[in-house]
């Protein structure tokens, strides 16, 4: 993914108006991003708890989506699987996450939702940048292009569920 500013990152969200986009948080350590092992740049609002944004490099140009998700208490013995990434994880390492469809349809209310790993750190586990549990991670025939291809492709569909 390439760096992105605030500016670019603001005017790429999809789903909300541009007064929210002006309005929610952005990262503030931007350059210490490490964009070269990212698929998308995920954070959560730490205002508001029930808050996360998601912004991925499509064609050239970012799109960015706001997400919702309930804070939910899993037992660790209940394991999830990420449906972007394919990674599981025990107890709330996967939440649902609900995005409001585009135009008048999400102004009527109407959202998506998809199981995404709760810290958005999907590209980071495909690279195997960041450990996960002890099982977390099958073993695939696919190569690592391969899987960051799918992991792509799973992302974008779910985007692409917001216009349909």
């Amino acid at each position: 993914m390439k760096p992105l500013t605030e500016q670019q990152i603001r005017a790429s969200f999809v789903n909300c108006s541009r007064g929210e986009a002006k309005r929610l948080p952005v990262p503030r350590e931007l350059a210490d991003v490490p964009w070269e092992h990212l698929d998308f740049l995920g954070w959560h609002d730490l205002g508001a708890p029930d808050r996360t944004y998601l912004v991925a490099e499509r064609e050239g140009d970012p799109v960015g989506i706001t997400l919702r998700f309930a804070s939910q208490q899993r037992g660790y013995r209940h394991r999830s699987m990420c449906a972007l990434c394919l990674t599981t994880h025990p107890g709330d390492g996967v939440s649902l996450m609900a995005a409001a469809k585009t135009g008048a349809a999400g102004r009527q209310g109407n959202t998506v939702g998809t199981y995404i790993c709760t810290d958005l750190a999907c590209s980071l586990y495909v690279r195997g940048r960041k450990p996960v549990a002890p099982g977390g991670r099958m073993e695939e025939s696919l190569t690592l292009d391969e899987q960051i291809a799918r992991t792509r492709t799973n992302l974008f569909a779910f985007i692409d569920r917001l216009s349909a």
